[in-house]
């Protein structure tokens, strides 16, 4: 690959824009087609030059929509008027929509001019669950401005509006390019596995990377995995109209206990069309520790509790290695229209994968092959869908950790502080140690899986989703509402509350003077954000309609800040709800060097008490 190119394009009505910056150094390119401007030829000129020197164009959503308009462009060698490329604009986002989604818009790789890469395809941000905007991660990148499109969409722009509009479509291909170096350790994962595998990952999530390795595997051993109708290939699947409980359940995995016996007898007497909603309001509890049974595992926890190790105690957690591959490995569980060669390319590409380092593109891009094959088991248009092989996964998952805590309470003394999908984790006495070696010994046994075993030094627990955990070795884990190590599709508002949590907590911090100390105003930033159907209101000296996306924080001065929600069909007026009710708050989008902050210490205090006060 010679060079990659990120560009961005903005369309109205009167005006065509596209941006180009080189990746690896500070050279932008612009054109421009409009009344005033028309660089249509100089635009495929330059599109030419990206073509023969091997470059690649990087953009942020541009497989469904700056490249099937640039395409278009291409395909009249720029010769296209700005009102054509806004009704080409305006129909991918009519065939966007979540009533009328279509995807014949899009361009095929092999008909691409340039070869594209998306950040928001590898990303996964188009999947609704980890849906992120750029202005969303413009905050999250901690940007000094937050700049939102400077006119509304449809609007015939003046001379002097174009010239605003270049400066914001330069700020976003700035923006996508800080991305996409926040993005390099994925990138070159994908030209990697690319390069040895013969075969374009680059827009691949890594759901789908694993997914699709699979599939390749289980094809070269000639397991057809789709069928041809007409022009399109149709992906097989075992489909059932019953799904009976009772078929997915080993005898082996069903606990004991007495009180686990209702909640089994549910289970078995099931016949269900579909995943969804068996498990609902599905528990157990024994010695006053809730076992909740779900679709995705088992879960429970102690609440509000400071636990430590000491002289007599100690806190261990186990792990089952690779559960859900293992469980059908072991158990010979498979999709019943791909055979039983499931399980054995399975196992094949498992004992694979520790043949690599840990860290290396074919260790990583195996644990996504085995990790991804359950999750599609329950995909009706994937290749691996079979319902009955998802639910002998879940279901026989959850229930061999309950019979691993069963055999763990006839442990005098030991207390079950977690369990949660693929482990748990006990407090016993070291005089014990022993006897939890026998269980887990037998328990191995019984399944023919590993349990890996780590060592807690203190534990903070809140629930099951979240807590604060130290290893021995120091090390910390922070799960939920304790961690600020976060994804980029996740929130990162107001990191100081939990990066603070974590100093009182572990080391005895004061709250108010550790905040009053703290040295990054980045850290008291929060996000607001709403759809385009709803508006942001701030209410401060005036009333002003802000950005859907708003950086603000806290403050002793300042306004109100309040979403505004369309009306209900039933009712006719729009719903008024407070952003930090009760709270004056500042917005602040641009952020100026040595700006001074007048934070309201209080909120963020009480904030972090409610993190810490039940714990301490």
């Amino acid at each position: 690959m010679n060079k990659d190119f990120v560009y961005d394009i903005e369309t109205f009505p009167n005006v065509f824009t596209i941006t180009f910056e080189c990746c690896d150094s500070p050279f932008t390119f612009y054109f421009e087609m409009s009344e005033w401007r028309n660089d249509g030829d100089k635009l495929i000129e330059f599109l030419k030059y990206l073509r023969n020197s091997k470059s690649r164009m990087v953009g942020f959503n541009n497989l469904h929509f700056d490249y099937p308009i640039l395409h278009t462009i291409i395909l009249t060698n720029g010769k296209i008027s700005p009102d054509t490329i806004y009704r080409k604009c305006e129909a991918i986002i009519e065939a966007g929509n979540e009533e009328t989604r279509s995807f014949t818009h899009l361009i095929s790789p092999k008909d691409y001019f340039v070869d594209q890469l998306d950040l928001f395809k590898i990303h996964h941000f188009d999947n609704k669950a980890r849906s992120t905007s750029l202005k969303s991660l413009e905050f999250n990148m901690r940007a000094s401005s937050i700049q939102s499109l400077p006119f509304k969409v449809g609007k015939f722009l003046t001379r002097e509006e174009v010239t605003v509009l270049k400066e914001y479509n330069a700020y976003d291909v700035f923006q996508t390019k800080k991305f996409y170096h926040e993005s390099l350790d994925m990138i070159r994962f994908r030209e990697e596995l690319s390069i040895k595998h013969k075969r374009n990952f680059m827009n691949h999530n890594d759901t789908k990377i694993g997914k699709d390795f699979f599939i390749s595997e289980l094809e070269k051993s000639n397991i057809t995995c789709y069928t041809v109708q007409g022009n399109k290939r149709v992906p097989r699947g075992t489909k059932r109209p019953h799904l009976y409980l009772k078929d997915a359940i080993l005898p082996k995995a069903i606990p004991l206990r007495p009180e686990f016996k209702e909640a089994v007898d549910f289970l078995v007497s099931q016949d269900i069309a579909s995943t969804k909603g068996v498990f609902k309001d599905l528990s157990v509890t024994i010695n006053d520790f809730k076992f909740v049974l779900g679709v995705g595992g088992v879960h429970g926890s102690v609440k509000f509790k400071r636990i430590s190790e000491d002289v007599e105690f100690e806190i261990i957690d186990l792990d089952v290695s690779s559960y859900y591959p293992n469980l059908a490995i072991k158990n010979k569980f498979f999709p019943e229209h791909l055979t039983s060669r499931f399980c054995e390319i399975y196992e094949d590409l498992y004992n694979q994968r520790t043949k690599y380092k840990k860290n290396s593109a074919e260790n990583k891009m195996l644990k996504l092959a085995l990790n991804g094959s359950y999750g599609d088991s329950n995909n009706k248009y994937s290749p691996l869908y079979d319902p009955l092989f998802t639910m002998k996964i879940t279901l026989n998952g959850q229930l061999f950790l309950c019979r691993l805590a069963e055999q763990l309470f006839q442990i005098p003394d030991l207390t079950l502080l977690q369990i949660n999908t693929d482990g748990l984790t006990v407090k016993v006495r070291r005089s014990d140690r022993s006897k939890l070696e026998q269980v887990a010994s037998w328990w191995e046994n019984l399944t023919g899986l590993n349990l890996e075993w780590n060592y807690y030094k203190r534990m903070f627990i809140r629930d099951v989703n979240n807590y604060l955990a130290e290893y021995l070795n120091g090390e910390i884990k922070a799960k939920g509402a304790y961690d600020h190590e976060l994804e980029w599709h996740q929130n990162h508002s107001n990191l100081v509350v939990p990066k603070i949590a974590q100093q009182v907590l572990l080391y005895d911090k004061p709250i108010r003077d550790t905040l009053r100390s703290w040295k990054d105003p980045l850290d008291f930033m929060a996000r607001a954000k709403v759809p385009r159907s709803s508006k942001l209101v701030y209410e401060g000296y005036t009333v002003t309609q802000l950005p859907n996306i708003t950086r603000y924080y806290v403050s002793q001065e300042g306004g109100y800040l309040y979403k505004w929600m369309p009306p209900l069909e039933e009712f006719k007026q729009w719903r008024k709800m407070a952003i930090c009710s009760g709270w004056k708050v500042l917005p602040c989008n641009e952020l100026t060097e040595n700006e001074i902050y007048d934070f309201d210490y209080e909120y963020y205090a009480q904030e972090i008490e409610k993190l810490c006060l039940p714990l301490i």
